[in-house]
C-alpha cells in the first residue's frame, strides 16, 4: 500500500540493518505526552522526534503555529539515527494520527524516498504481540545532505493568488471548524475562501485504519480535474495525511501550505469564509 507498512512486515523487516524506526507520538495540547510515553516504552531501536523541536520550527508573527523546521537542524538529527538519503524509515504514532503523517512528509520533504507510516501506529504493533522496550538506541554518526523539495510547499502569497480555475485548495480540519461553528486554537474561525473541506481522518476506513488505494481514488475522484492541488488544514500538521493518502491515490502537483489557516488570520487584511465552498 505505498507509503503504509503493517506492524507485521515491519517485524520482519527489523533484522535488517538499514531500517530506522522513529517515534513521533504527540499531542497537540500537550506536546511532551510523546515523549514521557516513548521513555516508558517504545519499538525496539526506535528514537525520538517531538512535535514542535524537531519537526516545527520557531513561531514568529507570521508562518503559523508549526513552521517547517530549520532544515539544517533537521538533517543534523536525521543524521544522528543514522538516516540519509538511501534509508528505509518506518514512523509511527499512538494509532493513524496526523504526526506521523507529518514526520514522513518532512523526510520525504528532504530527499528520504524510502518513508513508511506504520498502520495503527503504536497501538496495533502492541495488540499485535510485539516486543516493546524502554531502552534509547545509541546515536549514530551518518553525514545526511538534504535535498529539499521546496517546490511541494507553497506562501501565503501564493495562496492568495492561485489560479482558483485551476488550483484546488483542500481544508483539512473537521468541518465544524471549517465551517467557524467552533474554533479551539485560533482567534478567527472558519476557513480560507475558496478551500473545499477534506476532513483528514476520512482517509481511513471505520476501523481506524489506512483505506485502500481504490477506496482513496474514490474519496478523492472530485479532484481529477485540478492541475494542482494545495493542501492546508490549521497549522501544516493534519494537512499531511490528506497529502499522504492523495499520493497513494495518484495524485501528482500536490503541495503543502505549511502555515496553514494560523498564518493566513495571522495578516489582518486576510478574509475567511463561514461556509461551505
Amino acid at each position: 500500500m505505498g507509503y503504509i507498512m503493517s506492524p507485521e512486515h515491519l517485524h520482519k523487516q527489523m533484522e535488517k540493518e538499514d531500517i530506522v524506526i522513529i517515534d513521533v507520538r504527540s499531542n497537540l495540547q500537550r506536546p511532551d505526552e510523546g515523549f514521557e510515553a516513548y521513555k516508558e516504552s517504545h519499538i525496539p531501536g526506535a528514537y525520538y522526534l517531538h512535535l514542535e523541536d524537531d519537526l516545527s520550527g520557531e513561531v514568529q508573527e507570521h508562518g503559523g503555529n508549526h513552521p517547517l523546521p530549520n532544515m539544517e537542524r533537521f538533517a543534523k538529527k536525521l543524521s544522528e539515527f543514522g538516516i540519509d538519503e538511501h534509508s528505509q524509515v518506518v514512523i509511527y504514532d499512538e494509532a493513524n494520527e496526523m504526526f506521523a503523517a507529518r514526520a514522513w512528509w518532512l523526510l520525504q520533504y528532504v530527499g528520504v524516498d524510502q518513508t513508511f507510516v506504520l498502520n495503527g501506529g503504536y497501538t496495533a504493533w502492541v495488540q499485535d504481540g510485539y516486543e516493546v522496550t524502554d531502552e534509547v538506541p545509541m546515536k549514530k554518526s551518518k553525514v545526511f545532505q538534504p535535498k529539499v523539495a521546496f517546490d511541494t510547499t507553497v506562501t501565503m502569497e501564493e495562496v492568495r493568488n492561485r489560479d482558483k480555475q485551476e488550483t484546488i485548495l483542500i481544508d483539512s480540519r473537521a468541518f465544524d471548524r471549517y465551517l467557524g461553528k467552533t474554533e479551539p486554537l485560533y482567534q478567527k474561525a472558519g476557513h480560507i475562501p475558496g478551500a473545499k473541506n477534506y476532513f483528514w481522518q476520512d482517509v481511513l476506513d471505520e476501523k481506524g485504519n489506512w483505506k485502500s488505494v481504490a477506496e482513496l481514488q474514490e474519496h478523492f475522484k472530485d479532484l481529477k480535474q485540478a492541475d494542482e492541488i494545495i493542501v492546508s488544514c490549521g497549522s501544516g500538521i493534519s494537512a499531511c495525511p490528506n497529502i499522504l493518502a492523495l499520493q497513494m491515490a495518484g495524485f501528482n502537483h500536490v503541495k503543502l501550505y505549511p502555515g496553514s489557516f494560523s498564518d493566513w488570520i495571522s495578516y489582518e487584511e486576510n478574509k475567511v469564509e463561514t461556509k461551505v465552498e
